[in-house]
């Protein structure tokens, strides 16, 4: 779920991926003996095969909408943001404009990935005093509101500056670039505040560890597993499937090595973490009085805002987190009733993840992307850009089952024939046989699970995707591989250590959500 939208300078050292297993730069490969896949003769004709896929991996119009839709998975729509969020923990840079004009290429490492949230804390309390009330807790913005379901939502925005538009004033300014990622920054703050209140004992660097260790311990713990195939999740971290813990049963990294610093993948950023793009809805209901909203201001739909960000948005904007996430059971609706009384109440569920993209992906804003502004389309421009290689080449260097041609599909997995355009040679062209772009694979070979969704109209069973052997594998390796790379992890710190804020020994988004909202 990389960033779809780069803003301002971009990531340092992206264009730099030398071969050698010795660099130790920001960014390098898992898969360093594969020759790039290229698709036709000369780069206009790669291009313009890219640019025909891309266009089949978009669906038909899209609209936001109240009640179910038959691309819904079974994974609540938070995870879609909670990807977001996670993705900009992992990239943000501190380093300085004038670093980064004296040293382009990131030959300098300011910054090795880390799930550490700097995102969140930036440079600390000592450098950016403005972030924080007194040193130890995080300033917030002004008070939200809105109705939902007669919970009180006990929402705060971001702090923003006097100026317009009011930017937020955060450690990562990314995370305001659409509402609900900087609601998603808020529920961090928040969190943070509530473990420093509930431990007045506690120094700033104490109460820190105590945060960051209960992200890193959801990382493993819930999000991988609510989007990577369980077989490959226990694979590569067996000690989930035993019950045991990581002294045990270590973690099995196969294709994840580094020497001295632990680097970013191309074959993660520019590929396989893309999945969560697939996972956006057309658009998003944020409480009873507001929405649903488009993703993106659309002409045809004036009255429609958009959830774009970097901006002050309405006061009454606060979002219902049990629309996004199954905090308790809510009404499954009814999508052939337009008028259930349940579709605007339920908890909205993220798309699946496949070769299908909603359409107002294709036609970013200007003020996001142009040339092209199609999200697909530059996914697979710059994966090409990159140098990656092939999905059949890299699910062959792992050792795995190489699907057929026949087997990459494009369109909706949604079960319904009429859903799937055909394979990617039948829309993308020969370019594509035996030879399809590591990203489209990704999406292509995600295994379906049967989901249940607890709903007070009685429990769904909910066909959804995770990522199979290739995605799954290079996702979990990195995730596994950064934290096992950081000597300030839990894992290397406290492999024992337990979160404190667990209900029955769980502890996942659900219980950080819900512990940051009495915070």
């Amino acid at each position: 779920m990389a960033n779809p939208t780069p803003h301002g300078v971009g990531v340092r050292g992206l264009t730099l991926a030398p071969s050698s297993r010795f660099f130790n730069g920001r960014f390098g490969r898992m898969f360093r003996a594969l020759p790039p896949a290229d698709f036709g003769d000369d780069d206009a004709q790669s291009m313009a095969a890219l640019h025909n896929l891309g266009a089949a991996m978009v669906s038909a119009e899209d609209r936001p909408k109240d009640g179910p839709d038959n691309e819904e998975s079974g994974i609540p729509a938070a995870y879609t943001y909670l990807g977001q969020f996670i993705d900009h923990d992992l990239t943000f840079d501190p380093a300085s404009s004038l670093q980064r004009q004296n040293d382009p290429d990131a030959l300098i490492d300011f910054r090795t990935p880390r799930f550490d949230l700097d995102s969140v804390y930036g440079r600390g309390p000592d450098d950016q005093p403005y972030l924080y009330a007194d040193g130890r807790l995080f300033q917030l913005g002004d008070v939200l509101t809105g109705n939902a379901l007669g919970q009180a939502l006990n929402a705060h925005d971001l702090p923003r500056s006097s100026a317009t538009p009011a930017r937020a004033i955060i450690g990562d300014p990314r995370n305001d670039e659409n509402v609900i990622v900087s609601q998603f920054q808020g529920l961090f703050l928040r969190f943070h505040n509530k473990v420093a209140t509930d431990n007045p004992s506690m120094g700033f660097a104490d109460v820190q560890q105590e945060v960051r260790f209960h992200y890193q311990w959801l990382l493993l713990n819930d999000f991988l597993g609510t989007v990577v195939s369980h077989e490959v999740l226990h694979d590569v971290l067996p000690h989930l499937h035993e019950s045991s813990n990581v002294r045990l049963h270590p973690p099995r990294l196969l294709f994840y090595q580094f020497h001295n610093d632990m680097f970013m993948p191309l074959e993660f950023s520019a590929a396989a973490y893309r999945f969560g793009h697939s996972m956006v809805r057309p658009g998003y209901r944020l409480n009873d009085d507001v929405g649903p909203f488009a993703i993106f201001p659309l002409a045809d739909l004036p009255g429609d805002p958009g959830l774009t960000g970097f901006h002050e948005f309405p006061r009454n904007w606060a979002i219902d987190w049990g629309r996004l996430l199954d905090l308790e059971p809510r009404p499954f609706g009814d999508d052939a009733d337009p008028a259930n009384a349940g579709n605007p109440k339920r908890t909205q569920l993220a798309y699946r993840i496949d070769t299908s993209l909603v359409n107002p992906l294709s036609m970013l804003p200007p003020a996001v992307a142009t040339n092209p502004p199609s999200l697909p389309e530059r996914n697979l421009l710059r994966g090409w850009r990159m140098r990656l290689p092939s999905g059949q080449a890299v699910a062959r260097a792992m050792g795995v089952p190489v699907l057929a041609d026949s087997d990459i599909k494009i369109g909706k997995f949604t079960g319904d024939p009429a859903d799937i355009k055909g394979n990617v040679v039948d829309q993308g062209g020969a370019a594509f046989a035996g030879n399809c772009p590591l990203w489209t694979y990704v999406l292509a070979e995600t295994e379906e699970v049967n989901t249940k969704v607890k709903t007070t109209d009685g429990i769904k069973t909910i066909k959804t995707r995770r990522l199979g052997k290739v995605g799954g594998r290079i996702v979990t390796e990195t995730f596994v591989g950064i934290l096992a790379g950081d000597s300030s992890s839990f894992l290397n710190q406290n492999p024992l250590w337990k979160p404190s804020y667990a209900v029955d020994g769980e502890f996942g988004l659900r219980e950080l959500v819900k512990v940051a909202l009495e915070g």
